[in-house]
């Protein structure tokens, strides 16, 4: 009698719980906007516009033709966390296309110009589907090899191309810059950083967000990036600033997220994954980078083995899309292409 008394009781405690963080406005995050454009850049001659539906959602892109020299391979680039197409992949997709290649950037559901709701919803299996539906869309054009297509892929975004190329023989090569592999292992090094504190109050943010939706209820946000002290997906010094230049020129960006990206599942390990592909990959590792934990690269390149192509550079995270990293950074990426093909 006594046990069903104490089990009621946490149950009772339980519902209280839920009832409070979903209906009632206790969980206030202060939101951490960023500077972005509000006029957007003259496109390119080279640039279309595209779309493509993944589960009945539009997708949104910009396909690059070649320049000069077209050779018909085609590079996809995938963002990273909150990334939107319009945010400095743009000089990459010129660079490129001026030796040959073709580019397609693309916004995945739910952020920037694509479809789906609601907004600024996270989820790595819902991109990871999203990269695909960009595969498939570039193999329908006839200016594209089906066998010369390769996958880009930033931060949180480059796993999936090592783990696409696993399940597809037919991709061309990987390039993955400064990449979030090893979900654990980054968690881990966030951990260690934060505290658990930080990690209870995010997962809490994460059951409001869920909670209201299941009862159709408005969406609970926090940032993405955040200043340190602050709440965030990923807080910390310089890791605001770092997003705020690469968010500078977008005029889709949005620095949040919906809360329940604490609960959703990742995409596929890609670390695990990397032991059954059969293409190279280039792994571009930042060595001073503070947003992804340093084992996850060797981790990676252990796994691939003969098939890793490594370049490290003296840089941070958000470094390596500027200046004079750029230049050596895209030199070295259209080397390793040449190589493929």
């Amino acid at each position: 009698m006594i046990v069903l008394q104490i089990l009621g009781s946490l149950i009772g405690l339980i519902i209280l719980y839920l009832i409070v963080i979903i209906f009632f406005p206790v969980m206030k995050v202060a939101p951490q906007p960023m500077k972005t454009s509000t006029t957007k850049k003259e496109a390119p001659e080279n640039r279309e516009d595209i779309e493509y539906y993944v589960d009945d959602i539009m997708v949104s892109g910009w396909y690059y033709t070649p320049t000069k020299n077209a050779n018909h391979a085609c590079v996809i680039f995938s963002h990273g966390l909150c990334g939107t197409k319009d945010m400095e992949l743009e000089k990459y997709a010129i660079k490129f296309t001026n030796e040959g290649y073709a580019v397609l950037l693309y916004d995945y559901r739910y952020f920037g110009e694509s479809g789906g709701e609601p907004r600024q919803l996270f989820g790595g299996t819902y991109q990871y589907d999203d990269l695909k539906g960009a595969i498939k869309y570039a193999r329908s054009r006839d200016d594209v090899d089906e066998d010369k297509i390769f996958l880009w892929g930033t931060s949180a975004g480059a796993g999936y191309g090592v783990s696409i190329a696993s399940e597809d023989d037919k991709i061309a090569g990987v390039i993955a810059q400064c990449g979030a592999y090893d979900h654990k292992e980054d968690n881990q090094m966030y951990f260690d950083r934060l505290g658990i504190a930080y990690y209870l109050k995010l997962f809490i943010h994460g059951q409001r967000d869920k909670g209201r939706s299941r009862f159709g209820l408005s969406v609970h946000k926090f940032p993405a990036y955040g200043k340190e002290g602050t709440i965030a997906v990923m807080a910390g010094m310089g890791i605001y600033e770092g997003i705020q230049r690469l968010a500078e020129n977008s005029t889709t960006f949005k620095n949040e997220l919906c809360g329940r990206v604490a609960l959703l599942p990742h995409a596929p390990d890609s670390t695990k994954r990397a032991l059954e592909g059969k293409c190279k990959v280039m792994v571009l590792v930042c060595k001073n980078d503070m947003l992804v934990s340093p084992k996850t690269h060797i981790r990676m390149v252990e796994n691939l083995g003969e098939r890793a192509v490594v370049k490290k550079y003296d840089s941070g995270h958000f470094d390596i899309y500027f200046g004079d990293l750029f230049e050596k950074a895209t030199n070295d990426q259209l080397d390793f292409f040449g190589n493929c093909i």
